[in-house]
Parts: structure tokens; sequence; C-alpha cells
């Protein structure tokens, strides 16, 4: 996926400075999932000074990837997207300059997993979870899944469609989600068996939920026809608040019983142009005005204690109370050999 620009700008400030240290433009490097409100958004710039511009650089993965390539000379000055799956790689190749951002104490210490260092800053979280299509089930009166085991059984099978996890966040936390449930030594004999009974792997979300998954799409008829897909907690809400007219309850629900807990961070970057503004960015993306902005634009949950989600919201969404973890450095110890093992065993 190639590089958008995208100039966020409510301002319309004339007093940018070009790329020196003391630009009043500050540049975020993020996935293309990065969104905000205009009247959040104008507020930051009014308050700041700082006029924002938006790289969106493809997914999450590919958007890592390309801020490892260009480490030292980045293309922007805060990098916002890398999560828990991803972090060890991040950190490990040295792209953020250490920064304490101001409201980190409202942060919850769960999330904080580069304390000390900090590196980058928790910003979301959200769980990656196996969705089914409520439709389907109440016509074949069929139980939907409730673990990661029930999805070998027989009355699933062909029904479940994946990510590729060697291109996918969500496929890769679906695979890190199996091996913890599984463990080190089952998850390999876990997928022979999900194999056995039908999934269907794909390259990303975009393909699985929108083509391959017969839930409805934002009120859209469905494409699809398999009524599983890895996709995440807050799909319900989504589902239901682009829905028109809006239903009493979401079309989709959510197997708890698969899911993996997911923390995207934001990271000033080594070599940033304009310091001062990263850092102000960062403190913007913890303060209680973007967190409370953020589950109706990117459909995740706040990371912070003081930050109420929307009504709205909240309303639809599906709470997992006992997601699977892994943490950092173990997946950094396995996740290559892990996604290179799952690809023999499950694409070939």
């Amino acid at each position: 996926m190639g590089l958008g620009l995208v100039t966020l700008s409510a301002c319309g400030s004339s007093n940018d400075s070009g790329s020196g240290g003391d630009s009043k433009t500050v540049t975020l490097v993020s996935h293309d999932s990065w969104a905000v409100s205009k009247n959040v958004l104008a507020d930051f710039e009014k308050k700041s000074g700082y006029r924002v511009k938006v790289l969106k650089d493809g997914d999450a993965g590919e958007a890592v990837n390309k801020a490892i390539l260009s480490k030292g000379n980045p293309q922007g000055d805060v990098f916002f997207g890398v999560d828990n799956t991803l972090l060890s790689r991040a950190l490990d190749n040295g792209i953020f300059a250490s920064y304490k951002a101001e409201g980190l104490a409202d942060v919850k210490s769960e999330y904080q997993l580069d304390s000390g260092k900090n590196r980058v800053t928790p910003v979301d979280t959200g769980d990656i979870c196996v969705n089914y299509d409520k439709a389907y089930f109440e016509q074949h009166k069929l139980t939907p899944p409730a673990s990661f085991a029930d999805l070998t059984k027989p009355a699933y099978k062909d029904l479940l469609v994946t990510e590729n996890a060697a291109t996918s966040s969500p496929g890769l936390g679906f695979l890190l989600g199996s091996a913890a449930s599984q463990g080190d030594d089952g998850w390999q004999g876990y997928w022979k068996k999900l194999k056995a009974n039908g999934v269907k792997v794909v390259d990303g979300w975009d393909q699985a939920y929108n083509e391959e998954f017969s839930g409805s799409a934002g009120g859209k008829k469905a494409k699809g026809d398999r009524p599983l897909v890895v996709s995440y907690a807050s799909s319900p809400p989504a589902e239901a608040i682009y829905s028109d007219p809006k239903p009493k309850t979401s079309p989709v629900g959510v197997a708890t019983g698969t899911c993996f807990r997911q923390i995207e961070f934001a990271g000033l970057l080594d070599g940033a142009k304009n310091e001062k503004g990263g850092q102000a960015l960062i403190d913007f993306l913890v303060s209680k005005e973007f967190q409370e902005d953020m589950p109706l634009n990117m459909f995740v949950d706040p990371v912070t204690k003081s930050a109420t989600p929307p009504a709205a919201y909240t309303k639809y969404a599906v709470p997992v109370d006992d997601a699977e973890t892994m943490s950092p450095r173990k997946i950094a110890d396995n996740r290559d050999d892990w996604v290179k093992s799952w690809t023999s065993l499950v694409l070939k």
C-alpha cells in the first residue's frame, strides 16, 4: 500500500516554517486506521500553536517496518500505532527517543509496558476476537463458539475466516492468542485441527470482514458466506453505529473466550525535526479530550483512568474480562519462528 499524505489543519495557520526544529507543523506517522474528530484536533492546534500533518503508512505492520527502515531520518515526529505484538521489534531497532508524557500518571499501569524507559506511551487498547453473525447462528439454531477449543469442533467446519499472521495485525494477534491459550507445545496441533476443520485464511482484515464474513457491514448487505471472522471486540458498536437505522442490538456478536489483548502506543521518533511539537502531540494523545473522542473514531478503548467512553459506544460494546495476554519479551523471542511455522503449517 502506498504512502498517503493527509493534512489535518483546523487552524488555517500560515506560520509553517518548514522542517526546522522550530517548525509550527508536527507530523504524525500512523497506520491507515488513524482518526480524530475535527473539533478535537482543532482544539489541540489552537491551544498548542502547532498544525498537525498525518502520514498514513499502510497497516500497522507495514507502517512499523517503514519506520524501522527510516531510522535516524524519520518521515515525521511521532509514530502512532505500534502495538504489543510488534513493540519489541520497534524498541530493539531503536526508532524511538525517550519521553515521559504529561498525563502518564493517569494511564493504567497494566498498559505501561515500557515503564521506566518511556520510549513509547500507551494510547489505546482493544481485543482481537472471533466475531459471529448472530442471524446465521439463530437461523441454524447453532450455539456460537465460546472458546479457542470450540473452533475445532465439527459444528463449526468451514465457518471461520482469519487473516494471515505474517501480513496482518489481527491475524498475528489471533495466532498469539491461540499460543497463549494452547501453550507453546500445543498451538501447532491446534492449528492442524483448525486447518482440518476448514479455516480460511486471507491477507488482511478488510478482506476477511468486508468480503468473506456473512455478517452485515455497517448496515450494508453482506458479501461473504463465513459467519465467523477474526476481528475485534469493538466490531459490535461499529456495526450498530454505522447502521441506518440504528438497531436495538448489534447484528454481530463476540466469542469472548477467543480474545487477545492488544495495546497501541505512540512514540517520539528518534531524529524528529520538531521534538517539542512531537512531545506536545504525545501529551495530547493521553489527554482526556482525545481519550474520550477515540472510541467513536477508531473503535478502541481508552487507557486512562479518568476517561469515560461515549454512551453510544458503551451501549453496544462487549466487555472482555479475561483476554489472553503475552509479554512483549516472549513475543519477541518467538514471533518470527511461530509465524514461519504457522505459514508452513497452514498455508502450504
